[in-house]
């Protein structure tokens, strides 16, 4: 207890004071920090459920960070997917610009020197382009055709002595065959024994129109007369061929449409009536082969042949080199796999097949690199984002079976061989499975675009709930900044008051001091 006694006036004043200051602090604190309740001796209500509200505000806060780069994430993905989509949009194009290319290469073979009684295989051996292994094209065929032979009959003959006293013999028209003379073995004129001549001294006849002339040097001999007749049917496009057939001139049919035989001429009678053989080996025509080659499944998906005025024309119908076997470097069709030739395979496809592969590897990389803070959903990465601060309520974002966005999982080739384009049905196989890549794809972008749209509506309403919570924590600790102001203009005004009172006091207590002196 304190031994100094005051008035009951000063005393008063002295209370209302304190209070009053104590009353500005109060105001003050709430000026400087807005809030009416700043501790739980404020309030403890309002404080400790403000407290709440403004904790699950911050944890939801958290959320937002987490939803912010989970719609990041979802973003980078769907840039993957959208380049990609163009990329495979560009492997289509370039599928359907190898459709529409035709510039297969065609080689035209002359039949000409083609011989079906030969001995050779008489075949074209076709190797390399849309072909697996050899395939072999037959290129003759038994079949029925006429053949006739020169007789060998016995004609009238003259005898002279030359200047040596040989003995000539001669016959008496122009009638040139074979003779027997007693005694001696005489066989054919264009035989290796004695022969004998008409009186023009040459063996003239025609095959269906064809002349042909023999004399003393290109009929010496059976195999000249063979040789020098075939020489005369071959330049003039006949489609028959002359023959040993027993040490006599045969003729005979070598193609399936030769049709029947002609024989005329001065000495066109010393051949014997055309009979019709069953058993020719007979080539076929131009016509023919193109139409076993376009007919047959064993060659038309590899090549296709046409009639160039007589020639065999082939298309390669790929992109590899075709080797055709039994041809020679002048491109004419001998029969026999001796010599071959070349014919290029298609360029334009080929280098389109290289294209498509350049876009297959972009089409990969660019799944590679869509990734967003180490999370990469084109590659299978699973992407959680939790919408509240229990963790009950979130969502999971993954393809479907975690695949990876590759040419692998879309169906597309590895490696596209340049071969593969080689046929328009290949290449429509291709272009269906790009296609259903293209579906794929957008059905994925479809997939990541709804729930890109769930997590930006997570988004907002995570915003207006803090916002909620925050405001609502605000309402309960907040201070009325006008009200507060005012408060502290009548405290100040009240404190001047009680000054002014508590010097009043004093000075009544200074009055009697007064007294006493």
């Amino acid at each position: 207890m304190s031994d100094i006694n005051l008035t009951k006036a000063v005393r008063q004043n002295l209370l209302s004071l304190q209070n009053t200051a104590k009353q500005m602090a109060t105001t003050q604190n709430r000026l400087s920090t807005g809030n009416k309740v700043n501790t739980a001796l404020d309030n403890p209500s309002n404080f400790f459920t403000a407290s709440s509200l403004n904790s699950r505000a911050s944890e939801l806060d958290s959320l937002l960070d987490s939803m912010n780069n989970g719609v990041k994430t979802l973003d980078a993905a769907d840039n993957g997917l959208t380049s990609i989509t163009k990329t495979l949009e560009s492997m289509q194009s370039t599928l359907r610009q190898a459709r529409q290319d035709k510039t297969f290469q065609t080689t035209s073979y002359s039949l000409s020197n083609l011989d079906p009684n030969s001995g050779a295989t008489n075949q074209l051996a076709l190797s390399g382009g849309a072909f697996t292994g050899t395939t072999n094209l037959a290129l003759t065929t038994t079949g029925s055709g006429y053949t006739a032979t020169m007789n060998g009959g016995v004609y009238k003959l003259t005898a002279t002595d030359n200047a040596t006293h040989g003995i000539v013999l001669t016959a008496a028209n122009n009638e040139d065959a074979s003779f027997a003379v007693s005694g001696t073995a005489a066989t054919s004129i264009f035989g290796t024994a004695t022969s004998a001549r008409g009186s023009d001294g040459k063996l003239s006849f025609t095959v269906n129109g064809t002349a042909v002339s023999l004399d003393a040097t290109s009929g010496a001999t059976l195999t000249d007369a063979i040789a020098n007749t075939n020489i005369a049917l071959k330049a003039a496009g006949s489609k028959f061929q002359a023959y040993n057939n027993g040490g006599k001139l045969g003729v005979r049919a070598i193609t399936t449409d030769a049709g029947a035989l002609s024989l005329g001429g001065i000495d066109g009678e010393l051949f014997g009536a055309s009979t019709l053989q069953n058993n020719l080996s007979l080539g076929y025509t131009t016509d023919e082969l193109v139409a076993n080659i376009n007919n047959s499944t064993n060659f038309n998906t590899a090549i296709k042949a046409s009639n160039d005025n007589g020639k065999l024309r082939i298309q390669n119908l790929s992109t590899q080199d075709l080797t055709v076997g039994g041809t020679n470097s002048s491109n004419q069709v001998i029969g026999t796999n001796t010599s071959s030739t070349t014919i290029d395979g298609n360029s334009v496809r080929s280098g389109l097949a290289d294209q498509f592969n350049t876009l297959r590897d972009q089409l990969d990389k660019l799944a590679d690199d869509a990734s967003f803070n180490g999370i990469n959903l084109l590659r299978g990465d699973k992407l959680k984002i939790t919408f509240n601060e229990t963790g009950t309520s979130s969502i999971d974002i993954q393809i479907e079976g975690g695949k990876s966005v590759d040419t692998t999982a879309l169906g597309l080739p590895t490696t596209l061989q340049a071969k593969s384009l080689d046929s328009d049905d290949s290449i429509d196989s291709l272009l269906d499975n790009v296609k259903s890549a293209i579906s794929t794809v957008r059905s994925q972008a479809s997939t990541f675009g709804s729930n890109l749209s769930v997590v930006e509506n997570r988004q907002d309403f995570t915003k207006k709930m803090m916002n909620t919570l925050q405001t609502g924590a605000s309402n309960l600790t907040l201070a009325d900044m006008n009200e507060e102001a005012a408060n502290m203009v009548a405290l100040q005004t009240r404190q001047s008051l009680a000054t002014s009172s508590l010097s009043m006091a004093n000075q009544a207590d200074q009055n009697v001091l007064q007294l006493l002196r």
